[in-house]
Parts: C-alpha cells; structure tokens; sequence
C-alpha cells in the first residue's frame, strides 16, 4: 500500500502533520557544527531554551493566552495529571467536583478519589443515544476547590456542545483530544491540560496551562518535579524535560498558524466529522452513531455496524484499502475514527467512500 494513500484513524498516538515529519527530518535528526543534533544539547543550554520558549510563545498566541496564565510542558501524559491537579488544586479543601461524561471522567474521578471526597457534578445518563453533562449554570458547594469536566471523550465519541457555568469554582478540564482543534475561551477555565499524543505532536509530553492564581494551592508534600509552581519558577525545566515532545510540539504549533490558527482547523474538523456522520446517518442503519447529533464529537466518530457480525470483515476490508486503525476501544467495541488537526479531508473522504461500498456489497 502506497503511504499516500494509506490513512492512520488511531485515537493516539495519532497521525502528525506531514510537513511537520519532513522538518523534523531535516532539522531535527541532523548533526550540527558542534557535533550534537537538536535532540542531544543541554535543556539548560541557549539553544534547548530558545526552542522552549518558542514553542510557548506559539502555543500562546493560538489560545490567545488571557493576561495572567501559565503554560507547562511536562514530562508524561494525561493520566499523571488525574492525581496531579489534586495534589496541586486541593489547598485546605477537602472536596472536588467531577463530572461523569464517559470513559476518561471516570478514570479521572477514581484517581481524586485517593485524595479528596467527589461532588457529582451533572452528568451523563449513560442511556442511549450518548449526550453530555447540560451546558449552563451547575449549582455546586461552594468549598469544592475545583469542577474537573473531559470536554472530548475518545472513548464515547462524544463532546460538550458547550462549556458549564461553574461559578466560583474553578473549571478545570482535560482537554487531551480537543484542544487545537477549535478557538477555546481559555478565560473560562482555571486549568487545562493535555497530552500531546492526539493534537500537539508525539506521546511523552503533557500541556497544562493554569490561572497564576491557582499556583499556590499544591499540598507541601508534592515532590518538586511534580509541583506546578515550582514548575513555572523553573521555566518547565526543574527536571530534564521531554526535549524531543517539546522540539515536535514547537513544530506542529507552527503547522497551525500557517494552515489557518484554530479558526482553520475548527472549520476542517467540522467538515471531515460532517463527511462521517452523513456516510452513517445515510446509510438506512446499517451504520449507526450512539451519540445524540447535537453532543457528537467532531474529532472521535465512533459508530456500530447494525450486524456485529460484520465489524472483523469490515476492519479487514478497511485495511486492504489503506485505512487502519479503526476498531473502537475495548470497553464499547464498535468502530471509531479519530479525525485530528492532521488528518486531511482526503482521509475521510476515502473511509466515507469505502463504508458506502462496504454496505452496498454486505447490506
């Protein structure tokens, strides 16, 4: 199969940007005039912190950065930062709002579950069709030092249509396969975070940008390296950082400027979700989406085929045909393509055209 015209649908690590592959080729597994690549000088060097501090210069101008925010890059992934932000939100509360959106809410309320008692916030009802928490105001207690909301979730398919009014309490999200991929009112949140592994460029390296404000909540005992105070003090580098996810990170950040900002991808992310869902909405149930239209995800189409005799054929199929990565995750099943920033129209165009076939030749 020609690479060209063979599409990666993975929920993550996820495809990146074909421009940003030949840079990183031409300028990142190069040796210099010192003898080291980019990947083998200091962090603490001139030349590492350059690259740190234009790829958060970048990264700023994106968000369009409120006046008063910090970002971090960080050493691992999403997952870390479900115990993180409670070791550094908490202060002197005791109690923290989630709300139960799927999969990866769930995960994140059993890890701040070790560390201080959950708020249920509004969530989901878990019945079919799938649909998000309600946007607008949510009355909460007001001593919970946080509302932890998973505005995507990958695993579900499915989005917040739109953000929650938390009041006083600050909002707080992972926003690992969401964020770049549409304009974010960042002054809505006190913190965010996210893995680099869908949208920002490889696995290994977790965004996280906070309201300075927060900084001085983290319990005394978080270890140093993984306080974000003393994070921001040490410019992400109070640790050797994740030099090779930030070189990457700094490259994609300047992809999307040049493609168009968020405004760009938000457009190309709703016409290739739109490319999908016609392709199951039209396909008289032999293709179905357990999301409620208004709540799906523009970036995780998940869909079942209505015989669940048919998804290992239809993988199968869709592999000859250059499109991989498709089989959903093991807690749901079903099928699932995940369409971030650097999936072109062409790739859905061509697994919209394959389920068309498919269903006319196993209908």
């Amino acid at each position: 199969m020609n690479p060209a015209t063979a599409w990666n649908f993975a929920a993550g690590p996820a495809r990146l940007p074909d421009a940003v592959l030949e840079r990183a080729r031409d300028g990142l597994f190069v040796r210099g005039a010192d003898g080291a690549s980019a990947l083998e000088r200091p962090f603490t060097g001139d030349a590492f912190r350059a690259t740190l501090h234009s790829a958060r210069e970048r990264l700023a101008q994106l968000l369009e950065l409120p006046a008063g925010y910090r970002v971090l890059f960080l050493a691992g992934g999403a997952m870390q930062q479900f115990a993180l932000v409670p070791m550094n939100l908490l202060g002197g509360a005791q109690r923290a709002a989630y709300a139960d959106s799927g999969y990866w809410a769930q995960r994140a309320i059993a890890e701040a579950r070790r560390y201080c008692e959950v708020v249920a916030a509004p969530g989901f009802a878990g019945a079919a069709p799938l649909a998000a928490p309600p946007a607008g105001p949510w009355d909460l207690p007001a001593d919970c030092a946080y509302c932890h909301i998973t505005p995507n979730e990958t695993v579900d398919g499915l989005a917040y249509p739109a953000l929650p009014d938390t009041g006083e309490v600050p909002l707080v999200a992972d926003a690992t396969s969401c964020l770049l991929t549409a304009p974010l009112d960042l002054a809505r949140f006190g913190l965010l975070y996210a893995s680099a592994q869908k949208n920002l460029g490889v696995a290994g390296l977790c965004v996280l940008v906070v309201r300075a404000d927060l900084l001085e909540r983290a319990a005394p005992a978080v270890p140093a390296a993984l306080s974000y105070r003393r994070q921001v003090e040490a410019d992400s580098c109070l640790n050797t950082p994740p030099t090779l996810a930030i070189h990457l990170a700094g490259l994609v950040f300047d992809w999307i400027a040049e493609s168009g900002g968020l405004a760009a991808m938000g457009a190309a992310n709703r016409r290739k979700a739109a490319t999908l869902y016609a392709a199951i909405d039209g396909s008289g149930g032999f293709y179905r989406a357990p999301v409620a239209a208004a709540h799906r995800s523009p970036v995780n189409v998940r869909f079942q085929l209505a015989d669940e005799a048919l998804v290992e054929p239809f993988l199968a199929a869709a592999a000859s045909r250059g499109l991989h990565n498709l089989r959903g995750h093991r807690q749901v099943g079903g099928l699932r393509a995940s369409l971030y920033n650097a999936m072109p129209q062409a790739g859905a165009d061509a697994l919209a055209g394959f389920m068309a076939d498919f269903a006319r030749r196993r209908g």
